[in-house]
């Protein structure tokens, strides 16, 4: 190692991984981006270049990881995957699924007519595919679903929808205990991928040095956007794959969320679902499918964006964040853990460990509203979160936050403590409202003026209740009481 700067330099560092039906060891930087490796070391081309910002899915790839001696698939962005997170994993690309036919996938592109100038095509067909190697019973709507971070210039998506439509129907049979066997055995995928499992199980587990350098690195799904060029030969601390920050457990209440779990895994958890059955719903708001496989909790909230949609989330659950430093932890509430813009509250070589919070006992009174220039998969203006627990018809707790109307992450303290011990009526909303437009301070820049901000807050404010009492109150009600 030598050291220049601020940042620490390794002359050689061997990243071992499956690509395709190749073993691949290779010395290239291990924060130089997937794409690249996969396209100008290996001749690839079939994964295109496109917004090299996981926006337009060109670049997509399989990901497949070994766990309990069974593999599970999902799709990403090679864009931004650092070439370190695919260590002891199998990356499939298009070229990995050449056969001597077209598979289902490929077929059903072509007899749709779902391309055009094709320079899309791939990253649809890898995502698709990803769709088949799920363990999820196949419909149309998680058929669409799973091609939600793909752009298509041409086609109009009606072509695409279609191919999503028939893939559905296709996969009804499908074995979803062995997904792999299944679609081995009905030709959507090669053959080797049968043997992928023990090839993988014979790679090297090697931890990737925690605790050696200052400079963390969870799913990439920013740094890779920002810093990619200044980080590529950095000596890096990568933590999407280290087994003691990846886990969502329950104790007594507690939900414990390790820092490099994914959004998709949190989205996912069936005891989250069941505590909060809209969760789906709303995670459907914050990425597409291959960014939420692989953006990470931890990384969502030090990134410590001012609109991240996950932290306004769980500023509403109240949650806690465990800070860890050689072994020695220390927890903070999430709402004091913002210091200023993109200022934590951590110490040097110190890393968030987890994020925790009570559960409960009956589902709760949450939700989640975000407006953006489009509907789904985009950047926020301004969100919003909100928790409440009820004492007969009086709100016995309330927990609030707001994103886009503050330098930091925001949790409303004095609007959710007026709220607490308040009857669910118009004049009380209008209230809540005036008391948290004196607690936001929103500027105003590309996203909105900042009376546009304070506007948008207040519908959202207007829409939380609105929506979690609707025999209570409706929009007319708080309109006319105004």
């Amino acid at each position: 190692m030598i050291s220049v700067g601020s940042f620490s330099f390794y002359l050689c560092i061997m990243v071992t991984f499956i690509l395709n039906n190749q073993l691949i060891s290779t010395e290239t930087p291990e924060v130089s981006s997937l794409l690249d490796f996969i396209r100008y070391e290996k001749d690839m081309p079939g994964t295109k270049v496109g917004c090299r910002e996981g926006d337009c899915g060109a670049c997509t790839v399989l990901e497949g990881t070994l766990k309990n001696n069974k593999i599970t698939y999902k799709s990403i962005v090679s864009c931004l995957t650092p070439v370190g997170n695919v260590q002891g994993k199998h990356i499939v690309t298009v070229e990995g699924l050449n056969m001597e036919h077209l598979s289902p996938v490929q077929k059903t592109m072509v007899e749709n007519n779902a391309t055009q100038c094709g320079f899309c095509t791939p990253g649809f067909v890898m995502s698709l595919t990803a769709h088949c190697l799920s363990k999820d019973k196949s419909v149309r709507q998680k058929a669409i679903a799973a091609i939600s971070g793909n752009i298509c210039r041409c086609t109009g998506y009606k072509s695409i929808e279609r191919v999503a439509s028939d893939i559905s129907i296709l996969l009804k049979e499908k074995n979803i205990e062995n997904p792999v066997d299944w679609l081995v055995k009905m030709e959507f995928i090669p053959d080797y991928f049968l043997t992928i499992p023990v090839r993988l199980a014979k790679i090297k587990k090697e931890n990737r040095r925690p605790g050696k350098s200052e400079i963390f690195i969870g799913g990439g799904t920013d740094l890779m956007v920002h810093k990619s060029e200044e980080l590529v030969k950095a000596d890096m601390n990568f933590l999407q794959n280290r087994k003691d920050l990846k886990y969502i457990t329950f104790d007594k209440g507690k939900c414990m969320i390790g820092a490099a779990t994914t959004v998709s895994e949190i989205e996912h958890s069936a005891v989250l679902k069941k505590h909060i059955p809209e969760i789906s719903s709303h995670f459907r708001l914050v990425a597409s499918e291959p960014i939420k496989n692989m953006a990470t909790i931890g990384g969502n909230i030090v990134n410590a964006s001012p609109i991240g949609d996950l932290t306004i989330m769980f500023l509403a659950f109240n949650a806690e964040v465990i800070i860890d430093s050689s072994g020695n932890s220390r927890t903070i509430p999430l709402k004091n853990f913002f210091l200023g813009y993109k200022k934590l509250s951590v110490k040097r070589n110190e890393v968030v460990k987890s994020i925790e919070f009570q559960l409960a006992a009956k589902p709760v009174l949450f939700n989640f509203e975000k407006v953006s220039r489009r509907s789904h998969l985009d950047i926020a203006s301004v969100n919003s979160a909100i928790q409440i627990k009820m004492d007969d018809e009086k709100i016995k707790e309330c927990f609030l936050s707001a994103g886009g109307v503050s330098p930091i992450p925001l949790f409303l303290t004095k609007t959710s403590g007026f709220l607490m011990g308040k009857r669910i009526d118009p004049d009380i909303i209008l209230e809540a409202n005036e008391i948290m437009q004196k607690e936001i301070s929103p500027i105003s820049d590309v996203r909105g003026s900042k009376d546009y901000k304070r506007l948008l807050i207040r519908q959202l404010l207007f829409a939380h209740f609105i929506k979690l009492f609707p025999g209570t109150l409706n929009l007319d009600d708080i309109i006319k009481t105004k």
